[in-house]
C-alpha cells in the first residue's frame, strides 16, 4: 500500500490524501516496459510525460478509497522487480514504495485489469475538474493498431511453444534463400498463421530490422529475453512492425496492414545472423 501524504502536486493530491490500494505493477525500464505505451523505452516514457532515465522507473496501478484509477510513477524501479518478482512466484509481498521515490501519480490505468480492489467502488477514472493530464486508458481492444500489435507480439513470445506448434518451418520463406519457399499454405483460417512469401511489408521490416544493426535504434527497440540455455527470445519493433523470434529458430512478424494475422520467416542463409547480431545490441534484463 501507498501512502504518500503531502508528496505530490495537482492531479498527485488526490492520492496524496488516500492511501492507494495497490492491484498491480510493472517496470518501465529500457529492458522491460509495457508494449503499449510505445515501440521503445523512450516513445513509452513519452507516452507519460516522463524523461526517459537509464535507470527507469517503477508503475504501480491501483486504486484511491473511492475506486478511482491511479498509475503511480516510482523512480525505485529495483523495489518494484523485487515485487513483481515475489508476484511470480505465487509468493505474497507488499509493495511499499518510499514517498520520496514518488515521480507523480496519473489518473486512469494504461491497460485494462482483471482485479480490483475490495470493499471500495468499482473501478472508474477520477474526476480532474478538466485540469491536469487526460486520464489514461487501455486501446480499444476492437480495433486492430501499433498497440494491439505490439500486444500480440508479447502474447506469442510468452507462449511461443504453442505458437510454434501451430507451423512447419518447411513452409516458411527464407531470407537468403534463392528462388521461393519449398511449399506454401492454401486455405488458413482468418487470423491464423499466414506464410505469405513475399510479403512487401515483411520485406521492408526484415530491411529496417537489418539497419538496425548499422544505426542502432532507441533504446527498448531491441529486447531480449532468456528462452534457454542456448538460446534468447527477441522482440523488435519498427514503425508498422513488430517481430517475435527465437535466436535458434524462426521469426514471427505482425503489421499494422495485416490485421490479427501473424507471417513466419524461417531461418534460411540470413536470418541466423541477424538475430545474433540484433541480440548482441538489445538490451537485457538485470
Amino acid at each position: 500500500m501507498i501512502d504518500g501524504e503531502d508528496t505530490m502536486e495537482g492531479a498527485d493530491d488526490a492520492v496524496a490524501d488516500d492511501a492507494l490500494l495497490v492491484l498491480t505493477a510493472m517496470l518501465l525500464t529500457p529492458a522491460r516496459f509495457p508494449s503499449v505505451l510505445g515501440d521503445d523505452y523512450v516513445a513509452a516514457c513519452g507516452a507519460l510525460a516522463l524523461e526517459p532515465y537509464e535507470e527507469g522507473y517503477g508503475l504501480v496501478l491501483g486504486q484511491d478509497g473511492e475506486g478511482a484509477r491511479w498509475t503511480v510513477v516510482v523512480e525505485d524501479a529495483s523495489q518494484v522487480a523485487v515485487a513483481i518478482a515475489a508476484w511470480d512466484c505465487g509468493m505474497e509481498h507488499e509493495l511499499s514504495p518510499d514517498e520520496r521515490s514518488m515521480v507523480c501519480a496519473l489518473p486512469g490505468w494504461p491497460m485494462e485489469l482483471a482485479v480490483s480492489a475490495p470493499g471500495v467502488p468499482d473501478p472508474h477514472d477520477p474526476e480532474t475538474d478538466g485540469e491536469g493530464p487526460a486520464a489514461l486508458a487501455p486501446p480499444d481492444a476492437e480495433a486492430w493498431g501499433p498497440a494491439q500489435r505490439r500486444l500480440g507480439a508479447d502474447e506469442i513470445a510468452a507462449q511461443w511453444p504453442v505458437w510454434r506448434e501451430q507451423l512447419d518451418d518447411v513452409r516458411f520463406p527464407r531470407p537468403g534463400a534463392g528462388g521461393g519457399p519449398e511449399s506454401s499454405v492454401e486455405g488458413e483460417p482468418e487470423g491464423g498463421p499466414s506464410t505469405s512469401p513475399r510479403h512487401p511489408g515483411v520485406r521492408r521490416a526484415l530491411a529496417e530490422a537489418t539497419a538496425y544493426t548499422e544505426a542502432p535504434p532507441p533504446p527498448g527497440r531491441i529486447r531480449s529475453s532468456y528462452a534457454s540455455a542456448d538460446a534468447r527470445t527477441l522482440r523488435v519493433d519498427g514503425p508498422g512492425w513488430s517481430m517475435v523470434a527465437r535466436t535458434d529458430d524462426i521469426a514471427l512478424f505482425l503489421l499494422d496492414e495485416e490485421p490479427g494475422t501473424v507471417i513466419p520467416v524461417g531461418r534460411g542463409a540470413a536470418l541466423p545472423g541477424l538475430l545474433a547480431a540484433l541480440d548482441g545490441l538489445a538490451v537485457h534484463p538485470a
